[in-house]
C-alpha cells in the first residue's frame, strides 16, 4: 500500500454466522497498516453485549485480540473506557506477567457504578444504558457481583492495575486528554477515533437500533512508531500513580514536531497535540493538516466530528477552486 497517512491524535474482526451478509466487497488490507470501521458495509459481526447482528468491523474484537497477543507490555491512553471484556482481558494479562499502564481523562476515571448521574440528561441517559447492560437479572438494581462483572474500571481497580488521569500533574485536569491509543510489546500501535465504550463502538442498550458512533481504528506494526507513542505516553505517566506531580498534560507538553515513519510500501507521519498558543502555526498539528491538504491534486475526503480551523478551510477551498474534488 503506497501512500501517505497523517495520524493526529488489527487480527481480523469476528464474523457472524447470521443470515446477514456483507453488502460490499472488502478492500485489501496492508500488511503493516490495517484499518477497521465499525460502520463498514463490507463485514458483519454479532455484538458481544446486545447479541445484535449488524454491519461493521468489530473494533472491540480487534483490540481484544491484540491485548491477548501481548507478551511483555501494554500501554493505554484513552479518554473513556467502559468495555468490560477489554478490562477482563487486561487483568488476565497482568496476572500472566505482562506490564500494563493506563491513562484516562479525569472526568471518566471513576467506575460508573459508583457514580450518581444527577439531573444532567446526558449523564443520566449514559448511566441508564450502562445499567441496562449490567443488570443481568433484570431487577432494576445493580448488585455488587453485577458491578464487578460489568463495570470496566471497577474490574481494573479490583485487579490493582496501575492507572492515572490528567490530574496527576497536580491540576484539576487538562480537559485535553483525548488520546485513544494502545502500544503493545513496543511493536504494535492501535489508534483511531473510538473511545473504548459500549455506546461508542457498538450502540446503546436502551436504543436497539443504535450502532454506535461512526468510528475508525488503525492497527500499525512498527517498532519505530511504537517508540514515538511510548514517548508520548511517558510524558503523561511521569513517575506513575501516587508519585510526584511530574506528569505533563495539555499545553505544558513540549513541542513534538511531525515525524515521518517509513514502512514497507507506505509512510506514516505522526504529530501529537495540543500545541502552545505561541507555537508558529506551521509547526502545529493543524498546520500539518493544512499543509497536507494544500497538496491535494485530485480528491480529498474528510469525516470529522468537529471542524473549526479557518486555515484548513482556506486550504480546502483553494484546492477545490483549482479543480480538486472535496467531500466532507
Amino acid at each position: 500500500m503506497a501512500g501517505f497517512l497523517i495520524i493526529a491524535g488489527a487480527s481480523l474482526t469476528q464474523r457472524s454466522q447470521s443470515t446477514l451478509r456483507p453488502a460490499a466487497d472488502p478492500l485489501p488490507q496492508d500488511s503493516y497498516v490495517q484499518v477497521f470501521f465499525n460502520q463498514s458495509a463490507a463485514s458483519v459481526y454479532t455484538e458481544p453485549y446486545r447479541g445484535t447482528q449488524r454491519y461493521g468491523d468489530n473494533l472491540e474484537q480487534v483490540l481484544l485480540e491484540t491485548i491477548e497477543s501481548a507478551t511483555q507490555s501494554i500501554d493505554i491512553a484513552v479518554q473513556e473506557f467502559n468495555l468490560p471484556h477489554l478490562a477482563q482481558a487486561l487483568t488476565a494479562k497482568a496476572r500472566s506477567g505482562v506490564e500494563i499502564r493506563l491513562i484516562l481523562e479525569n472526568q471518566y476515571s471513576q467506575p460508573w457504578s459508583q457514580t450518581t448521574p444527577g439531573s444532567d440528561t446526558y449523564a443520566r441517559s449514559k448511566y441508564e444504558n450502562l445499567l441496562a447492560f449490567a443488570d443481568q437479572d433484570g431487577d432494576g438494581q445493580l448488585s455488587a457481583a453485577e458491578a464487578l462483572a460489568h463495570d470496566a474500571l471497577l474490574i481494573l481497580q479490583a485487579a490493582r492495575l496501575p492507572l492515572l488521569d490528567d490530574t496527576a500533574d497536580g491540576s484539576k485536569g487538562s480537559g485535553l486528554m483525548h488520546h485513544k491509543f494502545m502500544v503493545v510489546d513496543g511493536r504494535w500501535v492501535l489508534t483511531g477515533s473510538a473511545n473504548w465504550t459500549v455506546s461508542g463502538i457498538h450502540g446503546d442498550a436502551l436504543v436497539p437500533e443504535s450502532r454506535g458512533n461512526a468510528n475508525a481504528l488503525l492497527r500499525i506494526e512498527s517498532p519505530e512508531l511504537a517508540r514515538l507513542y511510548t514517548d508520548e505516553f511517558n510524558l503523561m505517566w511521569g513517575d506513575g500513580p501516587g508519585g510526584q506531580p511530574d506528569s505533563r498534560f495539555g499545553s505544558p507538553k513540549p513541542l513534538r514536531p511531525a515525524q515521518r515513519i517509513a514502512l514497507p510500501g507506505s509512510a506514516v507521519t505522526v504529530q501529537f497535540s495540543p500545541n502552545r498558543a505561541n507555537t508558529p502555526f506551521a509547526q502545529t498539528v493543524n498546520g500539518l493538516i493544512a499543509a497536507t491538504l494544500a497538496q491535494t491534486q485530485h480528491t480529498a475526503d474528510l469525516a470529522l466530528f468537529v471542524f473549526s480551523e479557518q486555515t484548513i478551510a482556506n486550504a480546502i477551498a483553494t484546492r477545490h477552486q483549482a479543480g480538486a474534488q472535496v467531500r466532507a
